[in-house]
């Protein structure tokens, strides 16, 4: 999918070289097979991305949610695209890397708003700042335009961000931060215009494979398809139950935080030691915090809440974290809590994205990953031309399923 000129005045020259450079190496959309059905369960955003490269590419798309679109993980994620250090091994990384570019296509493709910023990072302890110099050393070898910023480097950001004596931060300017929801409803409503159907709420209960495909069996009624791709997030059972692959998760809660509307007071995404923080361009502010699970709330925890027991509690997680992000950004002093969310984001063990199918399963695909939100773009093109093409893209074997045996 190439560039089209409107993309240019959204990258400088350099960066749209080299984003060119690396989508010069995805293929291009294959053209459908005759009426190919594909089913997808799981209305989040990579699900969407899913089908809408499907649905663009001439296939026959259902898209099915329990809830709707963009109600569990994808709402409740802090929403960062990023090809940073924490990509690893670097095969990974370079996954992220296509995907990033390929935001920006999307971005003017359907009218997706990204806060194209950079990122700013540090952390509090001396030993794990230099391991940070060291993995942005390894960022640039990669191709990564990341550096560290320290001196008179950081003077831009000190109107916005107090750090606190921090001597050096890292600095990633290919970084950007999207309103995850927008851009889902964005995805199925390209899709549906180019002749997917939706149903929502619609519960997958079963899916038998015949030599033609799949029957799916839903909570409204039961059809053929030649393809059920499961984008089900941090569901578990579904993958074992359908496709025989039991994906072992370390799966945690993660809580966000969303302001209302403010004048600018960030502009590049923070993450500063215990919080994260980037303002969308609506004006609201995104604050996100990794939950942990003592032990006595194990129990609370064990059916993966995605709202809080009580509006009290909430209230004292929200302010909480909008106190931590205000120590760091001043500005933050007049903002106002707009909601809090719970969100299990799906996180394979090994950290790495879930793409395929079990052999002895083959019109099941599973298609699971935490960084959801940066890899759908590229997710979507490739999982698309896999399940159109029959062909295997090499890009995609360190992620099958089968990998966990």
């Amino acid at each position: 999918m190439p560039f089209k000129p409107q993309s240019l005045n959204l990258l400088s020259r350099r960066r749209f070289l080299k984003a060119a450079g690396l989508l010069a190496t995805l293929p291009l959309s294959t053209a459908a097979k005759s009426n190919t059905r594909v089913t997808i369960a799981g209305a989040g955003i990579v699900g969407a991305s899913i089908g809408y490269a499907l649905a663009r590419a001439g296939a026959a798309v259902t898209l099915i949610d329990e809830r709707g679109p963009a109600t569990l993980s994808s709402l409740a994620t802090f929403a960062w695209i990023n090809a940073t250090w924490a990509k690893q091994p670097r095969h990974y990384h370079r996954l992220s890397q296509l995907s990033v570019a390929l935001w920006h296509e999307l971005e003017a493709e359907l009218s997706i708003p990204v806060q194209w910023h950079g990122s700013i990072e540090w952390f509090e302890s001396s030993e794990r700042q230099a391991k940070l110099v060291a993995d942005i050393e390894e960022q640039t070898e990669w191709g990564e335009p990341a550096s560290m910023l320290l001196g008179s480097a950081l003077d831009p950001y000190r109107e916005a961000i107090d750090f606190k004596g921090t001597k050096q931060v890292a600095f990633s300017p290919n970084d950007g931060a999207v309103d995850s929801a927008l851009a889902t409803h964005r995805l199925i409503d390209a899709a549906t215009r180019l002749g997917a159907r939706t149903h929502f709420p619609c519960k997958l209960i079963n899916a038998t494979p015949s030599e033609r495909g799949t029957r799916i069996q839903t909570s409204i009624g039961e059809w053929d398809s030649d393809y059920l791709i499961l984008a089900t997030g941090a569901e578990q059972d579904l993958p074992k139950r359908l496709c025989s692959i039991d994906v072992p998760q370390r799966t945690t809660p993660g809580i966000i935080v969303v302001t209302k509307p403010l004048p600018t007071v960030l502009r590049p995404v923070l993450s500063a030691p215990g919080v994260h923080v980037h303002q969308r361009i609506d004006g609201r502010v995104v604050i996100g915090e990794q939950a942990g699970a003592p032990a006595n709330h194990a129990d609370r925890l064990a059916d993966r809440p995605s709202e809080f027991p009580s509006t009290s509690m909430a209230m004292a997680h929200a302010d909480r974290m909008l106190n931590m992000a205000q120590w760091f950004i001043p500005k933050l002093a007049d903002a106002e809590v707009q909601d809090v969310m719970i969100g299990w984001r799906p996180l394979p063990l090994d950290g790495l994205p879930v793409l395929g199918a079990n052999p002895a399963v083959p019109a099941h695909y599973l298609a699971v990953m935490h960084s959801g939100i940066t890899l759908a773009p590229v997710i979507g093109q490739l999982v698309a031309n896999e399940i159109l093409s029959g062909q295997v893209d090499p890009r995609l074997s360190p992620y099958r399923p089968m990998r966990f045996g």
